[in-house]
């Protein structure tokens, strides 16, 4: 008997996991070892975003799930953020109903684009702590909805496809995070549910994990430099943020060097420094609480010069500065910064490579 619909959308998503690892164990050049077990474990990651995002995301009845956490890295991810993800059906209402905690900067961005797993085109929507209203006791409210004309209210555009959350915290081992509930206003009775349906779940899925390993293993030339930073974007692709500016670089040092980086930021609600891999996630920063090597740093924690500006190092041995960024023992990486709710566009940061030994605190 033919293999139906359903089988076959299952058997492809299982053989696009299956070449994810063809990619990085072909990467040319050879990726280092820990870059390569990073590969295994991003595979995991995408399949899992894919599956809440598109097999069991129910736009008719949705609820927020983490796609960004210590334990689900990919895409661009940093240590002092949650995000959350739901798909979102433009013709509905929706009732987002939460709580800021204690989160410095958090938005709801609305998505549009196609609906079949490839990654959105354009945002149709952005609320953020400077338009949303809270009360005495950080309580929010406000309705997504096609009907939507102005206060606390986003309108959805024909082509809106998802919905996802942002919260930073200064300090996201003990501050509290804000928490995000969505319901519809009317939603059906029952799940709908059939062979046909389910096909293109994983059909979604699986265009959504294939564009996701298109970009991937990132390099980036010539290293030890940070790119002119770009500007809040009038237009994004994927799942941008529509409120924040970013530059790019990377490092390459030989065990006994560092990467002196320095610069100075707009008046902004957050910024940060990531180290990442080839994937665009950032090395484990599960432990720095406890042992103090940061493979991040975001402006609260920055020892800053006397004119505001700062200098941060990046290098694999503790050089004795307060701003060092530990490379985790991978002589080569990429570099993301980002400011949120900036004022102007960041000015370039300059880097210069010198020995770890002679950094100053």
């Amino acid at each position: 008997m033919a293999e139906d619909e359903l089988s076959q959308a299952f058997h492809g998503l299982l053989a696009e996991m299956a070449a994810i690892e063809q990619k990085f164990l072909n990467a040319d050049p050879p990726l280092d070892e820990p870059d390569l077990l990073d590969g295994y474990r991003l595979t995991f990651s995408l399949l899992r975003v894919a599956v809440d995002a598109y097999v069991w995301g129910d736009r008719d009845n949705p609820r927020f799930v983490d796609i960004i956490g210590p334990y689900q890295k990919w895409g661009g991810d940093n240590s002092d953020a949650f995000y959350q993800l739901a798909p979102i059906d433009p013709n509905r209402t929706y009732r987002v109903t939460g709580n800021r905690g204690d989160s410095v900067y958090l938005s709801i961005t609305v998505y549009g684009g196609p609906d079949d797993g490839h990654y959105s085109n354009r945002i149709v929507g952005t609320l953020n702590d400077r338009s949303l209203q809270f009360d005495d006791d950080g309580n929010f409210e406000f309705e997504l909805s096609p009907g939507a004309k102005s206060g606390q209210s986003l309108k959805l555009d024909p082509d809106a496809v998802v919905a996802l959350t942002r919260d930073y915290l200064d300090n996201p081992d003990t501050n509290r995070r804000a928490h995000w509930k969505i319901e519809a206003v009317d939603p059906p009775p029952r799940r709908h549910d059939s062979r046909a349906d389910l096909a293109r779940r994983l059909r979604a899925a699986r265009t959504w994990i294939t564009e996701q390993c298109s970009f991937i293993p990132t390099r980036i030339a010539p290293p030890n430099e940070i790119a002119e930073p770009y500007p809040v974007p009038e237009h994004a692709y994927g799942w941008s943020a529509a409120d924040a500016a970013y530059a790019m670089g990377a490092y390459e040092l030989e065990a006994d060097e560092a990467l002196v980086i320095e610069g100075t930021s707009p008046e902004c609600v957050f910024w940060n420094l990531c180290l990442w891999n080839p994937f665009l996630h950032t090395y484990d920063y599960t432990y720095q609480r406890v042992t103090h090597q940061k493979v991040t740093i975001n402006g609260a924690h920055v020892t800053y010069e006397p004119d505001g500006s700062w200098r941060i190092v990046v290098s694999d041995s503790d050089p004795g500065h307060p701003n060092w960024v530990w490379t985790a023992g991978r002589p080569k990486g990429l570099i993301w910064l980002r400011w949120f709710l900036p004022d102007a566009t960041p000015q370039r940061p300059v880097c210069r490579v010198v020995k770890a030994a002679e950094v100053c605190a």
